[in-house]
């Protein structure tokens, strides 16, 4: 009996020791939920569709993070309680939480080939159509001048793609202000394209490089989360079929 107590209790402070890796994943997943919301996901918004799906990560790896870190307390309190009840509920909810980890990663870099192609002709026709200009209120605009003026670019190709726009036969100008390296200057007046004047590389391109970045970030967040998490299942199992 003296020898099973023994084996028994470095089971449990294994699980205790595997416990902290399982609320460190937590904390892991919350801050890059956090991260890719705040910092990437805010200036791919005018992707559309092909990065939409960067907003439901970050908000899902928030969750997860979060039903993680609670599980780590409640894996704790069953363990040094020795209560089947709990282990088992925890168990349940881990597995869940590893399941959906593993199919996040991989969807996402199962989707990561087919967004440029998509993103590319989306812009290209809805900046065309929709964009109206720099003082515009509409959200469509205000998202396009962000990005413009924080990634320093000009269109989805170039400059040219206001050529022919709503934005060109409503106003005259063959360029919105958010164009120009320095917005408040006289240079800046809507028809000088110089490369003095604008940024005349697009925008398409550093948005591909923003959003291809976020999803392996997710994609490599969520897989290393699962990682740290499956060793502490395995042994909560264990411990929940030892105390039976």
């Amino acid at each position: 009996m003296a020898e099973m107590h023994t084996r028994y209790s470095s089971l449990k402070r294994r699980l205790l020791f595997l416990n902290g890796f399982m609320a460190v994943s937590g904390v892991i997943l919350i801050a890059l939920g956090i991260y890719v919301k705040f910092r990437g996901a805010v200036l791919t918004k005018v992707l559309g569709l092909s990065s939409v799906y960067l907003f439901h990560v970050s908000y899902l790896c928030l969750v997860l993070g979060c039903l993680t870190v609670l599980l780590g307390f409640t894996v704790w309190y069953g363990t040094t309680k020795e209560s089947r009840g709990i282990l088992l509920f925890s168990l349940l909810w881990m597995v869940v939480i590893l399941t959906v980890e593993i199919t996040v990663a991989t969807l996402v870099l199962a989707f990561l080939p087919t967004a440029p192609e998509e993103s590319l002709e989306y812009n290209f026709v809805t900046l065309k159509k929709d964009y109206r200009g720099y003082n515009e209120p509409d959200d469509f605009s205000m998202e396009w001048n962000l990005v413009m003026e924080k990634l320093k670019c000009c269109g989805v190709k170039s400059y040219t793609d206001f050529s022919g726009s709503s934005f060109a036969k409503t106003t005259g100008y063959s360029y919105p202000r958010s164009c120009c390296k320095s917005i408040g200057t006289a240079a800046c007046t809507g028809h000088n394209a110089s490369s003095d004047i604008i940024h005349q590389e697009g925008c398409f391109p550093k948005l591909l490089k923003i959003s291809t970045t976020q999803s392996v970030n997710l994609s490599v967040g969520s897989l290393g989360a699962a990682v740290m998490q499956l060793p502490g299942v395995l042994t909560t199992l264990l411990l929940f079929v030892k105390l039976g």
